[in-house]
């Protein structure tokens, strides 16, 4: 691994798993004074480093791919992470630790040219049955058979409940559990991709959603500078 690799590793936000048997927790939390982390289940409690400009981090180990924590914030209240990658029990409910690797099966994807994009725009929850990721596989030949070139799934970062449109996500970094999280999402796209289907992920990174909204409470996330209706 090379230090650029370690470097970013170090920084990004979130519980990075930078090695066999480390997990590295970093998040911005200015409005605090202490930030531990709380390893639900274990009773584990380890205290964070405080650093410039209201950043908190440290590195621990033997926490795998699965575990689910918690920050504690000035030794009282506990909040998800802001940088979730995961909330298998909602968003009221505690983060868990993702390991990104995936072994890829379309190293001759290149792409679709966007002259040639047909987009589909597809609600992942109501488009099948089941209403996830998956079941959306068997149904790429049909939508290639139509004409389809691009899908364009509607917002998938978490929200409360299990169905929604999407546009009141609290975890822009995680992905929607009841949609099967980020590995189910990951298939998806290796099996759109082999099929010769382009994705396009709807976003929303202006605003953000009433219920598990807890960024406040870690940092100035917000401002009064602006008003909209």
């Amino acid at each position: 691994m090379n230090t650029l690799n370690i470097t970013t590793r170090t920084r990004r936000l979130g519980a990075t798993i930078v090695s066999s048997n480390e997990c590295r927790f970093r998040v911005w939390a200015p409005n605090r004074q202490i930030v531990d982390v709380h390893l639900v289940g274990s009773g584990r409690i380890h205290p964070l480093e405080k650093h410039a400009e209201g950043y908190f981090s440290g590195a621990l180990r033997d926490v795998p791919a699965g575990a689910s924590y918690l920050y504690r914030l000035d030794q009282s209240i506990e909040r998800p992470d802001p940088a979730s990658r995961l909330q298998r029990e909602g968003v009221h409910g505690p983060s868990q630790v993702v390991d990104p690797a995936y072994a890829w099966n379309d190293v001759g994807w290149r792409g679709v040219p966007l002259s040639r994009y047909v987009i589909y725009e597809l609600h992942v929850g109501t488009f099948t049955r089941a209403g996830t990721f998956d079941a959306i596989v068997s149904e790429l030949e049909r939508l290639r058979d139509l004409g389809i070139t691009a899908i364009e799934l509607m917002p998938v970062a978490q929200f409360p409940g299990t169905r929604n449109w999407g546009y009141d996500g609290v975890f822009p970094y995680a992905v929607q559990d009841s949609y099967g999280g980020p590995r189910e999402l990951q298939r998806l796209v290796d099996e759109c991709h082999r099929a010769g289907l382009a994705v396009v992920l709807d976003v929303v990174y202006n605003h953000l959603g009433p219920e598990g909204n807890y960024l406040a409470e870690f940092a100035p996330y917000f401002t009064d500078a602006y008003q909209t209706p």
